[in-house]
């Protein structure tokens, strides 16, 4: 059975799959890399066009080894997530103070910096050929699905099942391409809801399908609970549109970033006042509280409320803070940059003065 089954799935994998700018062959063991710590957490749509600037900026281990983090984090500006961009950069200062080359195995992979289990898995097969296989959550769904197993496939003996599964297919095939197989396969056709099990290589072997109900597998996960917060943003600019940044260092997220400063409103906090109190330095003409944002950092549920505090351009006070276009910032920022510009816009359309 995975003999053929292997089969079916690579042929349907050579005509069908996607053409992505990290699947020219030969495969580039840097490219490969790259493709997958951006993947981590991120959709391909939104990785395509970052990928291809990113490595036509840093084309070599090395040439990602001789930059600046604030380079590096510019450079992956749009994809969030940037403690990823903070770990490749490690990575490639190690590998380049080395061999100049990655490892060549998974479990040697896994000792580089932001290298887990999958990223190592994925990079030692697709790039050296390993027999290992990638769980990630498409090939959970696709081996849960098949085996219609109503173990959860996140757990340790739902994981054994799928290995044992997937190691089977690689049986005297490619094992990158079974893994990248699956992976593409679940993303397109093997979708969470709606699948196309009628174009599906492997429905004949599927157990869900025999069932008549795919969407049952995989049991549903317990869901992380969401944190809501509550930001203000002291929106710093001055009469020709420049934003006032201030890089952050401090806390669990957003580090390296350069964003208006920020910081949590308790219940009873005025936003004006706040908003002042993250400028002590800055003289203000007038403060607008425009209506708050959205923005989600992994379980984090944040409003975001923006206080314009309109201001005569001065020096920043230290290296840490910077005036900028938005537009074109050439630092490294986040989404919530722009969500909060959207609330106030340029110059030629101030808003309407208040609270002097």
């Amino acid at each position: 059975m995975c003999v053929m089954t292997s089969r079916a799935l690579l042929d349907w994998y050579r005509t069908r799959a996607r053409d992505l700018p990290w699947r020219s062959e030969p495969r580039d063991p840097y490219l490969v890399l790259v493709s997958e710590i951006m993947l981590q957490q991120t959709q391909v749509d939104r990785v395509a066009p970052r990928f291809a600037s990113f490595v036509e900026r840093f084309q070599t281990f090395a040439a990602l080894a001789a930059a600046t983090q604030n380079e590096v984090l510019t450079a992956w500006s749009g994809l969030g997530y940037y403690r990823r961009a903070r770990n490749l950069h490690r990575l490639a200062r190690k590998v380049a103070a080395g061999t100049g080359y990655l490892p060549r195995t998974a479990s040697d992979l896994e000792r580089l910096p932001g290298i887990g289990p999958y990223t190592a898995a994925a990079v030692a097969s697709l790039a050296f050929g390993e027999a290992v296989p990638v769980l990630d959550g498409n090939v959970m769904r696709v081996g849960a699905r098949v085996l219609a197993m109503e173990t959860d496939p996140r757990l340790a003996e739902g994981r054994r099942r799928l290995e044992t599964w997937i190691a089977g297919l690689m049986d005297g095939v490619p094992p990158g391409q079974v893994n990248e197989a699956l992976m593409e396969l679940g993303a397109v056709v093997c979708r969470p809801a709606g699948p196309d099990c009628a174009a599906c290589p492997l429905s004949e072997d599927c157990g869900a399908n025999a069932e008549g109900q795919p969407e049952a597998y995989p049991p549903p996960r317990r869901r992380r609970a969401v944190i809501a917060l509550r930001w203000v943003a002291a929106c710093c600019v001055d009469r020709e549109g420049a934003w006032l940044l201030r890089r952050i260092d401090e806390g669990p997220i957003l580090q390296g970033l350069w964003l208006p400063p920020l910081a949590e409103l308790e219940d009873q906090t005025d936003p004006l006042d706040e908003a002042k109190r993250l400028l002590p330095d800055v003289k203000s003409r007038y403060l607008i509280v425009g209506p708050a944002v959205r923005h989600h950092i992994t379980h984090r549920k944040i409003d975001v409320v923006p206080v314009r505090v309109e201001a005569e351009c001065f020096d920043p006070p230290s290296e840490n803070w910077q005036w900028v276009d938005p537009r074109e910032p050439g630092v490294p920022t986040s989404s919530l940059l722009g969500k909060l510009v959207e609330r106030f816009p340029f110059p030629d359309a101030l808003p309407e003065r208040s609270h002097p």
